[in-house]
């Protein structure tokens, strides 16, 4: 186990045993001692504490004294320097912040409404969300809050085999959760691809749902083909898990791009089904799922913050796919890593989930970092 790393204004902890009752009391151990005003926590916890979550928030209040917390549950969560999967682990990080700087929000709640005009009279910029990957309106509902507020979010989707629950001062579920911090709170963000492009931008032709027949006006699987190379072209049984669609995103000035998994070949009609849906004119392109790219990306992120920071973090919340992590990187909490040996040691948590919220779109195949500074 490690202890926790303290910051004038944040403190973070992280702990891993067997029951949830040893794993929560660790965790607030090595918070104390909080930093003076100590008022808001982000509690992640692993999937095989998931169950456990309702108690885990219970005494971490108690033991704390900060009414107001959130959250989620993952496969894995992230710490300073490292990461947990397969073992039921906590990650804390716990903050100072001025008294009417933050405002909570659930599910129920939406993010713009309240009873004491604290959104009109505040007007945050940037809300730290957590959301239920069962929900079919959860796409929807980041771009309406995104759009409507207008704010900038950063977070993930839950992960879990039974029960992907989130905090937002209590345990909830379905919909979108979390924090909106008012302006004053001084927080940079960036995004990481965890694919690189292969082949040019198409332009959608013909479509339907799901199906692109149609690239450039030529068959799809065609021009499919001559994207992956021949040695894959030649065995298309190859390219599951190894080769996306890419969706670039519109008005991004950095190439950002939404992967999506390939779920059809069709051999016939020279067809592609994709997780997303597409109509004719859209753009896609096609990429490769690679370790060494992926490192790569997350280092040039890396540095892009911290020329952009031009001072050492305060703390960090890091939300990563479920597909990264030891899923894709050879190295044991590779991400983690980078990020310390980037930025420097300082407090933070975070979870890898279902997927990963930036702006106002969800991502796939993603690392999110938030820096306060």
């Amino acid at each position: 186990m490690s202890g926790g790393v303290i910051a004038r204004q944040f403190v973070a902890a992280q702990a891993e045993g067997e029951g949830w009752g040893s794993v929560a009391k660790t965790c607030a151990d090595r918070l104390t001692p909080l930093p003076a005003g100590a008022n808001l926590g982000f509690l992640y916890v692993t999937d095989a504490l998931a169950g456990d979550l309702g108690s885990i928030l219970t005494f971490l209040r108690e033991r704390t004294r900060i009414a107001d917390w959130v959250g989620s549950v993952g496969l894995g969560v992230a710490a300073t320097g490292r990461d947990y999967f397969a073992t039921p682990a906590i990650s804390v990080l716990v903050a100072a912040l001025p008294a009417d700087a933050f405002r909570l929000f659930t599910p129920a709640a939406p993010a713009t409404q309240g009873t004491d005009g604290w959104f009109e009279r505040v007007r945050p910029l940037i809300g730290i969300v957590h959301g239920d990957p069962r929900d079919d309106g959860i796409g929807a509902a980041v771009a309406a809050v995104a759009h409507d507020a207008p704010l900038y979010l950063v977070g993930g989707l839950a992960a879990a085999s039974e029960a992907p629950m989130q905090v937002a001062g209590r345990v909830v579920e379905g919909g979108l959760s979390g924090v909106l911090l008012a302006p004053e709170i001084a927080v940079i963000t960036g995004l990481s691809q965890g694919c690189s492009p292969i082949g040019p931008t198409h332009r959608v032709t013909e479509a339907r749902g799901n199906v692109i027949a149609a690239l450039d006006d030529r068959p799809a699987l065609q021009v499919f083909k001559e994207d992956i190379g021949e040695a894959l072209a030649r065995d298309l049984r190859r390219v599951a898990g190894l080769i996306f669609a890419g969706f670039p995103v519109t008005g991004s000035d950095t190439g950002d791009y939404l992967v999506r998994n390939l779920v059809a070949i069709d051999m016939k009609q020279q067809s592609l089904g994709v997780a997303h849906e597409v109509g004719p004119g859209d753009r896609v392109l096609f990429c490769r799922r690679d370790p060494v790219s992926a490192a790569a990306d997350l280092e040039r992120m890396l540095r892009d913050l911290k020329r952009r920071a031009q001072s050492p973090p305060r703390a960090g919340l890091y939300f990563s796919c479920i597909a990264r992590g030891p899923s894709l990187f050879a190295e044991p909490s590779q991400e983690l890593a980078m990020i310390k040996d980037v930025l420097g040691d300082f407090p933070l948590a975070g979870f890898f989930g279902n997927g990963e919220i930036a702006h106002d779109r969800i991502y796939g195949y993603t690392g999110v970092l938030a820096l306060f500074l």
